[in-house]
């Protein structure tokens, strides 16, 4: 592998007062797929607090498969959703689809999360380089190890090492669910990069009884928190909405993490 400069040093990512990674407790991130109203994101916020989240998520741009599906509020989710992380006095993260829309994010959200469609955009890569914001950067759904590693390595190299990776499933043969989640990519890329690491069970597995064993097995080999998708009505939800969480299935989620 080329000459690098994330290695194995343990590192950790600093998010307002938050600490992710080195040996700091578990993070746990959570929220909607999509911001789809003030009312909701901020009622989640509020909720999720309660619960114990650390970081609230949501989506105002979002890459949809089908032109024809919901892409998000834009800035005024944006909006909202900085609006939902002060009442809650959450910090929030979102995802960059577009480098035109990156000093609008910086200005709105705590954190940048590049998705897996875009964590073979280079050109992106390299902008949010030359930011010092934390990034979440997901591991691409087709993505090797090497690819996934090359990928952070961009966004080191452009001089921003405040890089929280995030393993989201990859796609395999089997169909039953909507990703495999590749668990053993946690040692791996901790031992690599050193970088934190959280797992994404929701888009990992696609199936709501999945998500907590696959939370308790993510934090058992190693994983520095959780990202879950959590909805207030997910049978009514405009994306993702059976694989979301609502908040009562998510609160024995933290309850499990927290007695175990």
């Amino acid at each position: 592998m080329d000459k690098r400069i994330l290695t194995g040093k343990k590192r950790e990512v600093k998010v307002k007062k938050l600490k992710i990674g080195g040996n700091n407790p578990s993070v746990f991130i959570a929220g909607p797929c999509s911001i789809e109203s003030k009312n909701q994101i901020i009622e989640t916020a509020i909720r999720l607090k309660e619960i114990g989240v650390n970081i609230l998520r949501g989506g105002a741009f979002k890459p949809r498969t089908s032109p024809y599906s919901f892409q998000g509020l834009g800035l005024e989710g944006l909006k909202y959703l900085k609006l939902a992380g002060e009442k809650a006095k959450l910090p929030v993260v979102t995802e960059l689809m577009d480098e035109s829309h990156l000093d609008m994010l910086l200005k709105y959200s705590d954190i940048i999360q590049i998705g897996s469609r875009n964590m073979h955009n280079y050109s992106l890569l390299k902008a949010i380089g030359k930011t010092k914001a934390p990034i979440l950067l997901k591991r691409g759904m087709c993505a090797t190890i090497k690819e996934w590693i090359m990928a952070a390595e961009y966004i080191a190299a452009y001089g921003n090492e405040n890089i929280i990776l995030c393993e989201r499933g990859i796609r395999s043969f089997d169909s039953y669910t909507r990703n495999t989640l590749d668990l053993a990519a946690v040692p791996i890329m901790k031992k690599e990069t050193g970088l934190p690491i959280i797992v994404d069970p929701s888009h990992g597995t696609g199936l709501k009884e999945l998500i907590k064993p696959m939370s308790l097995a993510s934090l058992a080999c190693g994983a520095d928190g959780l990202m879950i998708e959590v909805h207030p009505d997910p049978k009514n939800a405009l994306s993702d909405g059976e694989q979301s969480l609502n908040f009562e299935e998510y609160k024995s989620i933290v309850e499990s993490v927290n007695i175990d």
